[in-house]
């Protein structure tokens, strides 16, 4: 191999590995609460704000999305591949892998939302603005993060392809695999919103 498919290597599997630490099952245990056994099983932010507490669900969320930028932004650049689109890219997109399949849990982890956010930070930092302002608005007209989270990953995809494509190729088609992904790990979501069953957020409740 040579040193650039070697370096390329080095960044995706640290990335992966890095996507792969789960610090909202980490947070839950410091509380004594096994996060895969309350809730919805998940190991993301979302799950630990609900069934830890408020502090250690943005902990968990922050954690994780430094997880996605740390494979977008940082990882590549420690490794001598910084500046490259498609280094970034492949950081991005493995970290959020790394949190969705993780090795240290015989590949069963969260959604990727958190991760996702911070990957995107690191490689296309002006589609987060809309993804934000898409999540909001949507979280505030349903109340459901599930369906906040896929309305945004898909509108990231959505405005990429718009403004990048056809002069640019490879980020639209990656962000669109992440949309994806984020869709995908939401189909228990997407069955429950079907059914009339999934959890809202109850604005202005007293929380933990």
């Amino acid at each position: 191999m040579t040193s650039t498919a070697l370096r390329l290597a080095a960044v995706g599997l640290a990335a992966y590995l890095a996507g792969s630490i789960p610090f909202g099952l980490l947070l839950a245990r410091l509380r004594g609460v096994d996060i895969r056994a309350v809730g919805s099983g998940n190991i993301g932010a979302t799950n630990v704000w609900r069934c830890v507490g408020k502090t250690e669900g943005g902990v968990t969320f922050l954690l994780d999305a430094l997880k996605g930028y740390a494979g977008a932004a940082l990882l590549p650049h420690l490794l001598g591949c910084g500046g490259q689109q498609g280094t970034a890219l492949l950081g991005a997109g493995l970290a959020v892998v790394g949190h969705n399949y993780p090795v240290f849990l015989r590949f069963r982890g969260g959604k990727g939302v958190a991760t996702s956010v911070g990957a995107l930070l690191g490689a296309a930092p002006a589609a987060v603005g809309i993804g934000v302002a898409v999540w909001l608005a949507v979280l505030l007209a349903s109340r459901f993060v599930s369906l906040a989270s896929m309305a945004a990953a898909l509108s990231i995809a959505v405005f990429v392809w718009v403004f990048r494509a056809p002069q640019e190729l490879l980020r639209p088609a990656v962000l669109s695999a992440l949309a994806a992904l984020t869709v995908w790990r939401h189909k228990s979501n997407i069955v429950r919103l079907a059914r009339g069953t999934e959890h809202r957020v109850a604005f202005g409740a007293k929380g933990r």
